[in-house]
């Protein structure tokens, strides 16, 4: 089937959109910031992923608005103080991720309110989730502003450029590599679904 998304994002005979169901499986970028009254920001973003290595850069996207109006904390954060934390999110860190998915109002360290432990970065102000497997400290590089959809909703790309890669030692195996086995990465699906890596395969380029 074929269907325009300026026309429906759910035919028949979807009951959901189809779109982010497609766009598998998404990392999910844990962002941590700090307001410039220094209140501290966690919040998970599904569209996320690694952009270049030389410079290594990342980009997420902090779409739609605060329930108090205005931008997100997370966006909001960034634009005033140029900074941000990436934090690697394992399956033993499922719950406290979904729990600061919560919009809470923007007095609440939200790091906190996770039960989670905030770590001193060294290139950046916010810390980084001390239980992460991984956390990348980040300078903000740009913002784009995309289109705004018939729904109003606002629609951002955050780019940033790592200044500093935290690696928890457990999760570095003997050969001097990342073991995913032991990060157990998770990863977002569709409707409220998500993945996570327990194995992988190996190809080698051809020459």
């Amino acid at each position: 089937m074929f269907f325009d998304p300026a026309e429906t994002m759910r035919p028949a005979p979807f009951s959901h959109s189809p779109y982010k169901s497609l766009i598998v499986p998404r990392p999910i970028g844990w962002i941590s910031t700090v307001s410039s009254e220094g209140v501290v920001n966690l919040a998970p973003f599904s569209y996320f992923n690694g952009v270049a290595d030389d410079p290594p850069c990342v980009m997420f996207c902090p779409n739609g608005t605060h329930r108090e109006g205005g931008s997100k904390d997370t966006l909001a954060n960034i634009a005033e103080t140029g900074e941000f934390v990436f934090n690697m999110v394992g399956y033993e860190l499922k719950d406290q991720m979904n729990l600061s998915s919560g919009n809470l109002p923007r007095s609440v360290d939200e790091l906190a309110a996770a039960g989670l432990t905030a770590i001193a970065s060294e290139t950046v102000k916010p810390p980084s989730v001390g239980e992460a497997p991984a956390a990348f400290e980040c300078k903000h590089l740009t913002t784009v502003t995309l289109p705004t959809g018939p729904k109003g909703t606002q629609n951002n790309v955050v780019i940033g450029q790592v200044t500093g890669i935290h690696v928890r030692d457990d999760v570095i195996n003997e050969e001097g590599l990342v073991d995913i086995r032991k990060i157990k990465p998770l990863a977002r699906l569709g409707y409220m679904d998500y993945a996570v890596v327990e194995d992988f395969f190996t190809m080698l380029r051809p020459e």
